[in-house]
């Protein structure tokens, strides 16, 4: 198992947001995410910064640490300009970057750019066009494209991604469509547990959900003859029943881990803690989650 985080952009990077980065390395996390929003829910009115800019920043800021989006979305990407964005951090980075990607959602970033929000079934459409183009551009120099939603007219990406063949998808998805597109064209997929369950569900119901989650990705494998095991399976953690319970110990965190882990989990993303938020957290206990978690579950963890 790995254990990732996710750094809100939320501070100047001289003032605070470089030295969170590189503590992330220095802690040992596998990779560190950031959410590719223009703003986000509780934090709308207050300090924001873009995901490319920040990621770009920290590759220069670090050396072995993974970078990633956890999600970026068509909301208000286009494939062809994304494509660029990730092909010049992948190289910045020395090919560290692993694209987190999702369909998107209701709020500010689904009508900041004048359009009506899109319904479920629009942005799964347009979902379902966007990987599959962007998974092109990001492997053929050249890549000409007429769709119901993005065109792409000899749009190059020379000399593409440090990464071969490109730099890797983890697809978050848990509907059909989605499953679909995370067995063909991802690295490994990402859930949140069960929304369903955040408010009124109980931790075991949501391991019970995830296990079906994954039930369904296996057979979205085997359906175009994939070995699921070639996935890896992210948990962002923070959106399951009671979402900080397994930040108040390291036992709490290795309880947490074990069940997940026996699921087929691969790798658990928290959130670096930001006081006075949803995801406010003791930052010494985090820290010793982050150097003795995986440890702690008995030799079965890889950095």
């Amino acid at each position: 198992m790995r254990l990732s985080t996710v750094i809100l952009p939320i501070d100047r990077w001289h003032d605070g947001g470089r030295d969170t980065w590189t503590r992330a390395e220095e802690l040992g996390f596998h990779t560190a995410y950031t959410y590719d929003h223009l703003s986000w829910r509780t934090f709308r009115d207050g300090p924001w910064f873009g995901a490319v800019p920040t990621l770009t920043a920290a590759a220069a800021a670090t050396t072995r640490l993974r970078l990633g989006t956890l999600v970026t979305s068509p909301n208000f990407r286009h494939p062809v300009t994304l494509a660029k964005d990730l092909l010049t951090l992948d190289d910045v980075s020395g090919g560290r970057l692993t694209l987190g990607i999702g369909a998107g959602g209701n709020g500010f970033d689904a009508t900041v750019l004048g359009q009506e929000a899109w319904t479920p079934r629009e942005r799964a459409d347009r979902f379902g066009e966007f990987v599959p183009l962007l998974d092109r551009l990001l492997t053929e120099e050249a890549v000409t494209y007429e769709g119901t939603f993005y065109s792409a007219i000899e749009a190059r990406n020379i000399p593409g991604c440090v990464q071969r063949p490109r730099i890797p998808f983890a697809v978050a998805a848990t509907g059909p469509r989605g499953l679909k597109l995370a067995a063909k064209h991802g690295q490994a997929w990402v859930t949140t547990g069960d929304p369903k369950l955040f408010e009124t569900g109980t931790p075991e119901q949501s391991v019970e959900a995830i296990g079906g989650q994954l039930k369904k990705l296996g057979a979205a494998c085997e359906e175009i003859g994939r070995d699921a095991g070639e996935l890896d399976k992210i948990l962002l953690t923070g959106f399951t029943p009671q979402p900080r319970r397994h930040l108040e110990s390291l036992d709490a965190f290795v309880d947490f881990a074990g069940r997940h882990f026996e699921l087929g989990i691969t790798e658990i993303v928290l959130h670096t803690p930001v006081p006075d938020s949803g995801f406010a957290a003791d930052q010494q206990i985090f820290e010793r989650i982050a150097t003795e978690g995986l440890a702690q579950l008995g030799g079965r963890g890889r950095r």
